[in-house]
């Protein structure tokens, strides 16, 4: 393990014309003092743990104390929201301080969350409160706990800095990790703005620096196209088969390395709805869950038609490609979303009818309102006919629910594995604990209310292994209280 020192930086980005970024310098908060540092994430990095207890710490990584081999910017960008396009967005209120990578190459952006205005800030303060801070910083590391790709967050500080939101809130900062910070609407930007050459640099440095294994491909960019496509389809097929909702599935919330980005208005479905919309402001229900596959297409095709210009010389082959490319995508998703339903099950082989059985599934699980993350773990369970018995309890129609477990257990005798073997299998991909909002609320309170941040400590440790048992931890894997319902998040969460 390395000191801050000793980390590789390149500073890649850095190196391309100021068209594609504007330097700036975080702007540290007021008495800032560091709450939570992630050691799992300090490992990917390679950076050994220590290293948080510096005195110099979070000076270093404010910028208070000069460390040279940051490079500090904000990128610029551009992106769909909502389903129009904004042509310019960037890093309104995140500050790109540097890239590295570790002994084995895997590069990694540090970005630093909630530093300060910049050129993108859009007349805004560029600062984060400890609310959605803490939001993130949680979710990104259960999302890693639930094997989905994500974004990391090596540590979360707060201060003594009052921000204006809704109300006055304490300022907060996130040091958010990730393979690079290359969005679809990076590439939308200087398609839209005409700037092809500048689109072609761009791509170009992407693929050589984050997808070297394409360069010798025949086309390299629609290999790269592809590439995007198959991981989106699979990180979709993820979020589906574990409940999890994004809220804002803009462009430019839509990372090319196929890894969840940024985490507003969030959330994991409970009783089962597909329609399930878990950002307030979304009125008209664009990115409801039962949306996120279509929306995942959507994105991709702005994604290919920005890439236009550099797929093909003759713009009628390069709409022939990209329309090629994007066919691949829907079959992917139904592959892997099929696969995950299947595990969820306990199927270790293929039917035919495994998907009627879980069209069958879901349609149960809506009409009796049911806890979709409870019943899968119940389920994982069932041993004894007290299993059995508590499983059909959830359900209110007990009689459909019976035709449905006749037929499931008629599947599962197809298969040649023990129960107890089964129960060990499905307890692996059936998670016992999700962040529910309700959750977070409970950690933002004492965290505000309280100056107590034990509370995240806590739940990094539950969420960081979601399938293991927690025996102290019961209570944040049954259903949530009454009062949880009346949580409501929005993009400002």
């Amino acid at each position: 393990m390395r000191t801050l020192e000793q980390l590789n930086f390149s500073n890649t980005f850095a190196t391309l014309p100021e068209i594609f970024f504007s330097e700036h310098k975080p702007k540290a908060l007021s008495n800032d003092f560091l709450i939570h540092f992630n050691e799992r994430v300090a490992d990917l990095l390679g950076l050994d743990a220590s290293e948080s207890k510096r005195d110099d710490f979070l000076d270093i990584f404010t910028t208070k104390k000069t460390f040279t081999a940051f490079k500090p910017l904000a990128a610029c960008y551009a992106g769909h929201q909502f389903g129009h396009f904004v042509s310019r967005l960037g890093d309104g209120r995140a500050i790109l301080l540097g890239q590295m990578r570790t002994k084995n190459n895997q590069p990694w952006d540090l970005q630093l969350k909630g530093a300060g205005p910049t050129l993108y800030s859009r007349g805004s303060d560029g600062r984060a409160v400890l609310r959605s801070s803490i939001r993130e910083y949680l979710c990104s590391a259960a999302m890693h706990g639930l094997k989905i790709p994500t974004t990391h967050a090596l540590f979360l500080s707060g201060s003594e800095e009052e921000i204006y939101r809704e109300q006055i809130e304490p300022g907060a900062m996130l040091l958010r990790v990730a393979p690079s910070h290359i969005r679809f609407g990076s590439f939308e930007y200087y398609f839209y703005s005409q700037r092809y050459d500048d689109l072609k640099r761009l791509i170009d440095n992407v693929i050589e620096q984050y997808f070297s294994h394409l360069l010798d491909k025949d086309n390299p960019y629609i290999a790269f196209l592809d590439e995007v496509i198959a991981s989106t389809a699979s990180m979709i097929a993820n979020w589906q088969a574990v409940g999890f909702a994004h809220g804002v599935m803009n462009t430019d919330n839509m990372s090319v390395h196929g890894v969840t980005l940024d985490y507003g208005p969030f959330g994991f479905v409970e009783q089962y709805n597909p329609e399930y919309i878990c950002n307030h402001t979304d009125h008209q229900g664009r990115y409801a869950f039962n949306k996120q596959p279509e929306i995942g297409l959507f994105n991709l095709s702005c994604l290919a038609q920005a890439l236009l210009p550099v797929l093909h010389e003759d713009p009628d082959e390069a709409v022939v490609l990209a329309k090629k490319a994007l066919q691949a995508y829907q079959p992917q998703f139904i592959e892997t979303y099929a696969d995950l339903m299947s595990r969820k099950l306990g199927f270790t082989t293929k039917c035919d009818e495994d998907q009627k059985i879980v069209t069958a599934l879901l349609d149960l699980l809506e009409s009796n309102s049911v806890d979709y993350t409870i019943f899968f773990r119940q389920l994982s369970q069932q041993i004894s006919d007290a299993d059995k018995t508590k499983c059909r309890d959830l359900f209110i129609d007990h009689a459909s629910y019976d035709v449905w477990h006749e037929i499931y257990e008629e599947r599962l005798n197809q298969e040649n594995i023990f129960s107890k073997s089964r129960s060990e299998q499905m307890k692996q991909v059936n998670p016992k604990f999700i962040l529910r909002n309700y959750i977070c609320e409970i950690a933002i309170r004492k965290a505000q209310d309280e100056n107590d941040y034990s509370e995240i400590e806590n739940l990094m440790k539950i969420l960081s292994d979601p399938f293991s048992e927690h025996e102290a931890f019961e209570h944040y894997a049954g259903h949530p209280p009454e009062w949880a319902h009346q949580i409501e998040v929005s993009c400002s969460s």
